[in-house]
């Protein structure tokens, strides 16, 4: 289990391969000096919603687990990405199946 710690007060756990791809739409977004709401749920965690305000000027560390990056779909970051430019900001969206060419 990877983590996203935020502004070196709120930290919070994901796997690897999901903070991958996180990590990828939350910098894209960063790179581009905006700002959006980033919320994720955690059952086992007292709240167990959170929600922050993403902006370049608040420090965001990503930890991984694994030294090896995983390997990214582009589909999973594009959906991400487009979440985090709606009015509801970023979510934790379930990774996009890929679809099975037809025979």
């Amino acid at each position: 289990m990877g983590k996203l710690e935020y502004n070196s007060k709120l930290s919070a756990t994901f796997d690897d391969r999901t903070l991958a791809h996180l990590q990828v739409a939350i910098w894209s977004k960063l790179r581009r000096g905006e700002h959006f709401a980033f919320t994720w749920v955690d059952e086992e965690a007292t709240p167990p919603r959170t929600s922050v305000w993403c902006s370049p000027t608040i420090p965001m560390t990503f930890q991984f687990d694994r030294a090896e990056p995983a390997e990214l779909n582009p589909r999973w970051v594009e959906v991400l990405t487009k979440a985090a430019n709606s009015a509801g900001g970023l979510r934790l969206i379930p990774e996009p199946v890929e679809a099975t060419p037809a025979r």
